[in-house]
């Protein structure tokens, strides 16, 4: 690994293993900075294989309830990495996930479905709705690539619904997503006048100093008080949820 690698994803990537997490998400609350930890894990082959993941997740979040930083932090799980895409698909990767959000809940902080690619966006949505019923707090992640998204951003826009918006997959097919930078970016500000100016929470999942100026004024013209929409910065895999408005990273 290249040294400036190395000290990159040391800023992102809290250690190998879940017995970590805490100490770094204690670190960032320090500055001000709230985090959103993500279990890194292969493709489960097998029923077994999901389940170790869901198990990680809980011992994750029993070590942050334990540290009383459950306000500071929450999760972001895939679900094809507890079961999505294995036989049972929605059926085993919801009842994997109730099992992570009741430990969530228990930690006092909730969970954020990532979106794994373009393939997996419908079976998403179904699982975070079923999530919904009981766990109303669930998150769920957009891309802005997608032709799609702004579609089910309006449809999302509703009050306690959480939504992180992302630029996403940069492989996916012409067919389904947007390939120019330029349509990409007009995309993302879509989502968000579509997120800023509903009833939801949004989480605007971007470096890119432009859209963060554009998600400010935007902000401003839907009279969004700080504490009712966050920023984010995140390298791929290693998502970082950001504090209240004003310092976000």
């Amino acid at each position: 690994m290249l040294p400036l690698s190395a000290a990159v994803l040391d800023r992102y990537v809290a250690g190998e293993s879940f017995r970590e997490a805490p100490a770094v998400v204690e670190a960032l609350a320090a500055e001000g900075i709230d985090t959103t930890v993500d279990h890194l894990t292969a493709t489960p082959q097998d029923e077994t294989q999901a389940i170790a993941a869901v198990q990680a997740y809980r011992m994750l979040l029993d070590r942050i309830g334990d540290a009383g930083l459950g306000d500071r932090a929450e999760v972001s799980v895939d679900p094809v990495a507890i079961g999505l895409l294995l036989p049972e698909g929605e059926k085993l990767a919801v009842e994997n996930a109730r099992k992570i959000c009741r430990a969530a809940h228990s930690a006092g902080t909730s969970l954020t479905l990532a979106m794994r690619d373009h393939t997996t966006v419908d079976a998403t949505l179904a699982v975070a709705q079923a999530l919904r019923h009981d766990f109303p707090a669930t998150g769920i992640t957009l891309q802005a690539r997608l032709h799609r998204t702004e579609s089910d951003c309006r449809a999302l826009a509703y009050a306690g619904s959480r939504v992180r918006i992302c630029k996403g997959e940069e492989d996916a097919p012409a067919e389904v997503a947007f390939t120019d930078p330029g349509d990409v970016d007009r995309s993302y500000v879509r989502c968000m006048k579509v997120l800023l100016g509903g009833d939801g929470y949004p989480m605007l999942a971007t470096h890119d100093p432009r859209l963060i100026e554009i998600a400010g004024a935007l902000a401003s013209r839907y009279g969004r008080a700080p504490g009712t929409y966050e920023y984010q910065a995140a390298p791929r895999r290693a998502a970082r949820r950001a504090a209240p408005p004003g310092r976000r990273r």
